[in-house]
This record gives structure tokens, C-alpha cells and sequence, in this order.
């Protein structure tokens, strides 16, 4: 007798969600896994499980051969080994008393992934009206060459992601026939005129990453991707705009110019990447982006450059200053090729500006004398208990700080990478204490560059040999004399 609790919808959906992982391989377009075997049994267990257990095995699909295969006068041909890619090319379209058969499903498919444009022609005596997937959400659309014609079946209004490899003349106007896409990808340099007038149709964007296209199609998105240089700026306010991420050949100049022609007034995140970053630049970009309405919504900036400069500033200080006016940071990222000088001051006073910070990294390819104390860093990181990720400059030959005497622990941070050009007189030993103690989830220290300088290698050697030691740990009490026998 089935359980009760399996009557309950709720129950027996999150059990459907849990077994609908994604499969592990594909056989004929249609996944074969474990996960579909489950549901296809589930499917015919019983008239409770049935139509909840066939809506989530339908509802992925690579290309139309499980549709098709539906068709009694198909399906003996799709599944036949020796014809796995040539059985549709000496197969006629399907006639009308075939529709019914192949649109048997087609209403539960949710996502669909279209590869090839083999099996289009058995699809030309369908009604020009008729809608084969009323309840599409989401398109990727991987076709290299189309016809006209054969993405009327693919546009429904209820789609909301579409990503496409090149642009289909069909998709010119994709806003008109899914006035709700909130998603557009396109991953291959397309004719920028037809671009611009696909992304001007799509009213209601959210995100949108695609390769260089005409400024007109600036309007409306939440999360844009762009990789090009821009010039004759006429931007409208992007009133929606929640990501914005700046990369390739962008120039700072340009950039600046985003930023002083828009408000953003809901922007959470903005990233970019440069060749090549000048102090003077970076100090343009960040004060044009402190301007705008975003320096109330700001939650993640992410700032870095590939090639190394010859520029030295005593005003690199002002590279964190720049940044307190952003409230509501989550995550600071800086990789660049000048050193960024922080002290203890500076630092406690960001932490105090971002109680919710969870990521901060200062990546610097010229590492300077570092003037971050440990004692000042253990009282930054008082002030923010969320904080999992840190990458900054420390004097580590200066311990001024007693692990067996602080009852402070920050049990939030995982990640620990310390930029310290000074490799002698480090008393390492003590080092790994302060850390093992005051910092229980950091299993090793890392370094920028990838390696582990002799330093840091002989710190987490030390580390690693006081885990192993457990009872020399909670109780604080460990002698220079123990702490010598590790």
C-alpha cells in the first residue's frame, strides 16, 4: 500500500526533483541514465505518479529525435543502430494523421537544445500556426546554417532564455513572438546590424552576452556583457541593469564614458578587464563609478589588468580609499601591476564600511614592504564575521600578537593568501600558530603567483604538524618547548 505522504504533491515533486539530475550521457539525442530509467518506471508505477513523473522526463531535450520517435512510422527507424545519423535523410514529411503522435509530448518540454537541422523537412507539413512547445522556457539554439522558416516552432511566448551560436535571420524580430526573453546569448561574431535590431526587439532583458554590436542596441538590458570599444556614446538610463562586466579591447576611456552617460541605479555587480591599467585610469574609473546611482546598490567590483607597468605612485594608498563610498560590498577584487599599500588604519576602516564583506583581495604584481601588522588584521577581521575570502600584503617578521592569550577566533574565513616579499627573519613557527589558532578553517596559506615560496611552504608544514597534534590545540596551553618538538 503506497504511503500517504506520497499523495501529497509537494512531497512527491521535491522527491521528482531530486532524481532529475543531470544525466550522465546521451544515447540517440535522448538521455540514458539511472535518472530517466527512475522516472519512466515512477511514470508507469501508477495514475498518481504518471503525468508529475512524465512532465520532468520530458521536460530536458536534446533535438527532436524523442518526439519524432513517437511517431509509429519512425520509431523503429530512430532506434536502429545502423542508422543513428542517416535515418531521416530517405524519410518523408510526417503526414496529418502523424501530428497528433509527434506533438504527444511536446507540451511538457521545458529547456531544448537544438544541434542540427537534419530533421527539419519532416516537419513542413505542420500548419505554419502551430505551436510544438507552448511551454518552452529555455532555447539553445547551436544550428550553424538555417533556412527561413525553421525557428517558427522554436518561439514561443512563454520563452524566457534563448542562446544561440550565430544569429538566425529568424530571430530579427525574437521580441515579438517572446515578448518575455530575459536572457540572450550569442557566442559568434554575427552581422551587427541584425544584432542590434534582435536585442532592440527584446524589451525585458536581464542578461545578455554576445561579441561586439552597433551602440543603438544599448537599451534595456539587466546584465550585459560587452567587448569592444565604444564611441558616440547616446545612452539611456539603464534602469534595470543588475550586472555589468567590461572586457577585451575596452578602453578605461570608454569605460568612464558608460559610466558618466548612465545611472544604474540597480546595479549590483560590475567587472572589468584591461590590458593594461594605469593608476591615474583606475582613480578616473572608480570616482566615475562612486558618481553614479550605483555606489548605493554596489555588492561585487572586480577590477584588473593583464600587463605589467612601469608606474610606481606614492598615491596607491587611495586604491581601497577610492572604494569605501560603496556600503554595500559583498566582494573587492583588485589585480593590478602597481603596489597597493594598506596599513592597519586603512584596513579597519574598510572593514568597519563593509560589515558584509565576504571577499577581499588585493592582488599586486610589485609587492611592496608590507605594513599590515597581524594584531591589525585580527581587528579588522572583528568586524567581519562573514568574510571566507582574503588576499592582502602582511609584515609577517612582525609578531606582535599572542595566540594563547586572544580568546578571538574567525571560524568564516577558508581562503588565506598572503602576498610577503620578505622570506628572511620570519619566525614561522609562530606564524602557523597565530594562524592555527585564531584561524581554524584555514588549512593552508597560499600565495598570488600560484607557488608556494619556501616561507609559506615551511608555514604550512607547520601547520599540517599541529593538526595532527589535536589535544596540543583547544586547551591554548602549548610551550615554545612542545610548539619545538612539532
Amino acid at each position: 500500500m503506497m504511503h500517504r505522504a506520497l499523495l501529497v504533491s509537494e512531497i512527491l515533486v521535491q522527491i521528482l526533483i531530486d532524481l532529475s539530475q543531470p544525466p550522465g550521457s546521451e544515447v540517440f539525442g535522448w538521455p540514458q541514465s539511472s535518472t530517466h530509467k527512475s522516472l519512466a518506471s515512477l511514470a508507469l508505477t501508477c495514475t498518481t505518479f504518471h503525468e508529475l513523473a512524465m512532465d520532468f522526463l520530458w521536460s530536458n531535450m536534446h533535438g527532436l529525435r524523442p518526439l519524432l520517435g513517437c511517431v509509429a512510422r519512425l520509431h523503429s527507424v530512430i532506434y536502429d543502430p545502423k542508422s543513428k545519423y542517416s535515418w531521416s535523410q530517405y524519410v518523408g514529411p510526417l503526414a496529418e494523421h502523424e501530428f497528433h503522435q509527434f506533438l504527444r509530448h511536446s507540451a511538457r518540454v521545458r529547456d531544448i537544445t537544438i544541434s542540427a537541422s537534419n530533421d527539419f523537412h519532416l516537419l513542413t507539413a505542420l500548419p505554419i500556426e502551430t505551436c510544438v512547445f507552448p511551454n518552452l522556457r529555455s532555447l539553445c539554439w547551436l544550428v550553424q546554417r538555417t533556412e527561413i522558416g525553421d525557428l517558427r516552432f522554436f518561439l514561443p511566448p512563454t520563452l524566457r532564455r534563448c542562446s544561440v551560436s550565430v544569429v538566425p535571420l529568424d530571430m530579427k524580430y525574437i521580441g515579438t513572438h517572446c515578448p518575455d526573453v530575459e536572457e540572450f546569448s550569442v557566442t559568434v561574431d554575427s552581422d551587427r546590424a541584425q544584432l542590434s535590431e534582435t536585442l532592440r526587439s527584446c524589451k525585458r532583458l536581464r542578461r545578455l552576452q554576445c561579441p561586439p554590436f552597433d551602440s543603438a542596441a544599448w537599451i534595456f538590458p539587466h546584465h550585459a556583457r560587452f567587448i569592444y570599444p565604444l564611441d558616440n556614446l547616446n545612452f539611456t538610463t539603464f534602469l534595470r541593469l543588475t550586472t555589468l562586466s567590461l572586457s577585451g579591447g575596452i578602453e578605461v576611456a570608454s569605460a568612464v564614458a558608460i559610466m558618466q552617460h548612465s545611472k544604474f541605479p540597480s546595479l549590483k555587480e560590475f567587472e572589468m578587464h584591461v590590458r593594461v591599467l594605469y593608476w591615474a585610469e583606475a582613480e578616473q574609473l572608480v570616482h566615475a563609478l562612486s558618481l553614479c546611482k550605483a555606489s548605493q546598490t554596489l555588492e561585487s567590483i572586480k577590477i584588473s589588468s593583464r600587463n605589467r607597468t612601469q608606474e610606481h605612485t606614492s598615491d596607491s594608498l587611495m586604491a581601497v580609499k577610492q572604494f569605501l563610498c560603496f556600503k554595500e560590498l559583498r566582494t573587492l577584487g583588485l589585480c593590478v601591476h602597481y603596489p597597493i599599500y594598506l596599513d592597519d588604519d586603512l584596513l579597519f576602516e574598510a572593514m568597519t564600511t563593509w560589515p558584509h564583506i565576504h571577499s577581499f583581495q588585493l592582488m599586486n604584481w610589485h609587492p611592496s614592504p608590507a605594513t599590515l601588522t597581524f594584531r591589525g588584521l585580527f581587528a579588522a577581521l572583528c568586524l567581519c564575521p562573514q568574510l571566507q575570502d582574503l588576499q592582502v600584503s602582511v609584515d609577517a617578521r612582525n609578531i606582535d600578537i599572542e595566540p594563547e592569550v586572544e580568546s578571538f577566533q574567525h571560524t568564516s574565513l577558508n581562503n588565506l593568501i598572503i602576498d610577503s616579499c620578505e622570506l628572511e627573519a620570519v619566525n614561522v613557527e609562530a606564524v602557523a600558530r597565530i594562524i592555527y589558532s585564531m584561524l581554524p578553517a584555514v588549512s593552508q596559506v597560499m600565495c598570488s603567483n600560484g607557488g608556494v615560496p619556501q616561507l609559506w611552504y615551511n608555514v604550512n608544514m607547520h601547520l599540517d604538524l599541529l593538526r595532527n597534534k589535536p589535544s596540543l590545540a583547544p586547551d591554548h596551553c602549548m610551550t615554545e618547548a612542545a610548539l619545538a618538538l612539532c
